[in-house]
């Protein structure tokens, strides 16, 4: 990788359901002002590792975070550091309006409404059809639609690395190429990624760096470049179309 600054260094990461481990010393480093994709199999562990870095699992290892250890903390106090998670399920509020929806992202920030507008605003010229939409309930939207709220919602945290679960899973195509689209603005705007991604061809394409995750362990890691010309992240991940591609 560049010699940009760390933002997030994980080390050694273990998490056990009961007596089954879930993530077995999983180790990866995200930079500033970079993307970051962790591919993996159904089952590796990928959603695991995002769970321990917000504090939501309990875990053993280390989380560094802008070069303080996060030890204790709870995922609230994370949030305030400048972490934040897009979920798998995108977790929205069905019965709210999707303003409501975006307003509650700031709930750590900043509790006047009034103060928001400039970033409701932003929030709007980087995602339009929100704009016209944001007084739709948020359960009455298409996937893709849904999964913009989900990520304007975790914009208006401010956030200094945003953690994306499986951004692509359930939507179209078409609708596939407008989030990572997204993605790569998001970058170019300076917001440091950590993505998560089963899309592997996708994730590959619009990352910096990558790790392959694999029964809960890094087996490979690389620049995204190299990781897509490995024969075999191209056998297991981007299959036939990939080597097409070479």
């Amino acid at each position: 990788m560049s010699l940009r600054a760390s933002l997030l260094e994980v080390h050694d990461l273990r998490v056990f359901y009961r007596r089954v481990e879930g993530l077995h010393r999983a180790s990866l480093k995200v930079e500033e002002g970079a993307i970051v994709t962790v591919i993996g199999p159904n089952g590796a562990g990928k959603s695991t590792l995002l769970g321990a870095v917000m504090g939501m699992l309990a875990c053993s290892g280390e989380v560094r975070f802008r070069g303080a250890v996060l030890g204790g903390e709870s995922t609230e106090d994370r949030v305030a550091r400048g972490l934040c998670l897009v979920p798998e399920r995108r977790e929205l509020f069905g019965e709210l309006a999707v303003e409501d929806n975006l307003v509650l992202g700031a709930f750590q920030r900043c509790r006047r409404r009034s103060l928001l507008q400039a970033d409701l605003d932003a929030v709007y010229a980087r995602f339009p059809k929100l704009k016209e939409r944001r007084g739709q309930l948020a359960g009455t939207l298409s996937g893709g639609e849904r999964q913009m709220v989900a990520l304007g919602r975790a914009l208006m945290a401010r956030p200094k690395l945003l953690m994306l679960d499986e951004p692509s899973l359930g939507l179209a195509p078409l609708i596939v190429k407008e989030v990572f689209h997204a993605i790569t603005e998001l970058r170019a705007a300076g917001v440091s990624i950590l993505l998560i991604e089963q899309n592997a061809r996708a994730a590959l394409q619009v990352a910096d760096y990558g790790y392959v995750l694999e029964t809960g362990e890094t087996v490979l890691e690389g620049p995204s470049a190299e990781l897509a010309a490995n024969p075999r992240v191209v056998e297991t991940y981007l299959g036939l179309a990939g080597r097409r591609a070479e």
